[in-house]
């Protein structure tokens, strides 16, 4: 149980802190609401717990046998991120035309995929919190604790951009907000490709 405690406030400041998901997840709360994303925050957690339990289960030794495979990840993530801050910031005020559409399970799975991030913090919580070679059960245990939390951490942006969103309601303010949503992602972009 204390072993659980500690893990949960290691991550408590980086699930919590704005980074790629959450970014993008509090856009799509502040457009379509929480309902709306319900599916793409089930593919990226389903996305989590599986790579967090490939990555306890030493199944990133394989990917970084790949020369260049870290930078390509990071690239195409990056261009990613871009592209969808790219698309919150032109679309327009909140009540947005047919063509606005929240990210869907496959969107939310890919955006976890290409998340540096995201890849950083499960290496550095194995290797604080997994003891020795670590049995299947713990890496099990561990990649349900940090995939539950990051459910929490992301359901509460989407939640702040949902309410963000109800003091924007007109066309103009609307617009400044996903103006400011697609900037902020943007500047993450550009974390993404120099971290």
């Amino acid at each position: 149980m204390s072993e659980t405690l500690a893990l949960l406030v290691f991550l408590l400041p980086l699930a919590y802190s704005p980074g790629p998901g959450n970014m993008v997840f509090a856009a799509n709360g502040a457009r379509f609401g929480l309902a709306a994303t319900l599916p793409a925050s089930a593919g990226y957690h389903l996305a989590t717990w599986l790579v967090t339990a490939g990555i306890g289960l030493g199944l990133v030794g394989i990917v970084a046998q790949a020369p260049g495979a870290a930078r390509a990840m990071q690239l195409v993530g990056a261009a990613y991120v871009l592209w969808l801050a790219v698309r919150i910031a032109s679309s327009g005020a909140m009540a947005g035309g047919p063509e606005a559409r929240p990210l869907g399970a496959g969107g939310g799975a890919l955006l976890l995929l290409v998340n540096p991030k995201a890849y950083l913090i499960i290496a550095l919580m194995f290797s604080q919190f997994l003891p020795g070679e670590g049995s299947v059960a713990a890496v099990l245990w561990i990649a349900t604790v940090f995939t539950l939390n990051n459910l929490l951490a992301f359901t509460a942006w989407t939640v702040a951009g949902e309410c963000l969103a109800r003091l924007f309601l007109s066309g103009r303010e609307g617009r400044w907000l996903n103006v400011g949503f697609g900037l902020t992602l943007g500047a993450v972009a550009v974390w993404m490709l120099l971290a």
